[in-house]
């Protein structure tokens, strides 16, 4: 999962990516994106873990992508290249200056700022709807093939998203390679000052991240650093003395799997235990795909533990023992903390 950081000059963006990824990447550039993987941490494989000590753990990761910034201020358009960079993303962060930059002629105002990058995602957009459909009248093609963006049409000039069209109305399968902004999820990171690092968002820009399908969270990337040089143990005191109950990786991590709608099942034994990361609603033979194409292909059936059975239980033994253990096909649909085990021949 690739979720693309983008902001206006001075929001602190380059900061955010370092805090997030451990990286140093300097904060002004004009150059290639820049890349920082990231562990997404979660108790259930931790717990694993020590049960099977396997030769190996890994984690699901989410790829943090810094896109240059070219934006310049709210003033300058996005860049063409700025725009493809961003439509690669599976999701955007627009992070959004709160805190005083004496690098920064203006003083700092989410809200504006955030509607001129919706302004500006929705020409992208409608500019992109508009060249191919004049394309398709000169190809004479069919109303029913111009529909779907004739309605994609309607939906921005009416102010609204394309995220905001559900799946009953657009097929975003058969679209996936225009790679429109607005229907990229979204998740808005309001960047402060350690001193109001715990401070909700304000209402009214709330409001509007929630009208657009949105979500947001506020963060302070110089909170993140500082927590990102303490040991564990230490990271837990300082949250709490800022009042917080934790770091805004967990945060943005969990916010982002709940915007991409996504889950993780778990596959365990003495090599090793690992966290895969799909969609929610996943079969069980995709799911499998995910872990070798084999396994998709030659796919007989899936053997499932719950996470929660697991831990009742004890050990896979106990769980077979009990008869808890489900036999399941390539139909079955994948549950969040799945433990599978496929069977398969090719």
């Amino acid at each position: 999962m690739k979720i693309g950081l983008v902001g206006f000059a001075g929001s602190g963006k380059t900061s955010v990516f370092n805090t997030m990824t451990g990286l140093h990447a300097p904060t002004s550039f004009g150059g290639e994106l820049r890349l920082g993987a990231v562990r997404v941490p979660d108790v259930r494989i931790d717990t694993l873990s020590k049960i099977f000590s396997p030769k190996k753990t890994t984690y699901a990761e989410i790829t943090f992508c810094d896109v240059p910034g070219e934006h310049g201020s709210e003033k300058k358009g996005l860049s063409t290249r700025a725009l493809q960079q961003i439509r690669e993303q599976d999701a955007i962060c627009l992070v959004l200056r709160d805190f005083d930059n004496p690098a920064v002629d203006s003083d700092p105002d989410p809200l504006r700022d955030f509607e001129a990058f919706q302004l500006e995602c929705s020409f992208a957009d409608l500019d992109l709807i508009e060249r191919r459909l004049e394309r398709m009248k000169k190809e004479g093609a069919s109303k029913q093939d111009q529909a779907p963006f004739e309605r994609m049409k309607k939906t921005l000039e009416d102010g609204r998203p394309l995220r905001a069209l559900p799946s009953a109305e657009l097929d975003r399968e058969s679209l996936r390679g225009f790679g429109f902004l607005t229907d990229r999820p979204l998740l808005v990171a309001l960047n402060r000052s350690e001193s109001r690092a715990a401070e909700s968002l304000p209402k009214e820009l709330a409001d509007r991240i929630a009208a657009i399908d949105a979500a947001g969270l506020v963060l302070s990337a110089s909170v993140e650093a500082e927590i990102a040089s303490l040991e564990p143990p230490d990271q837990a005191v300082f949250l709490q003395d800022l009042g917080l109950s934790e770091s805004a990786l967990t945060r943005f991590i969990r916010t982002a799997y709940g915007l991409l709608d996504l889950i993780s099942f778990f596959t365990v034994g003495p090599d090793e235990v690992r966290a895969w990361t799909i969609r929610r609603g996943t079969h069980a033979r995709q799911a499998a795909g995910r872990i070798h194409s084999d396994l998709e292909r030659g796919f007989i059936r899936a053997e499932v533990i719950p996470y929660a059975v697991f831990m009742q239980y004890g050990s896979e033994h106990a769980v077979k023992d009990s008869g808890k253990l489900q036999i399941e096909g390539k139909d079955y649909v994948v549950s969040d903390g799945d433990i599978l085990h496929i069977r398969f021949n090719v």
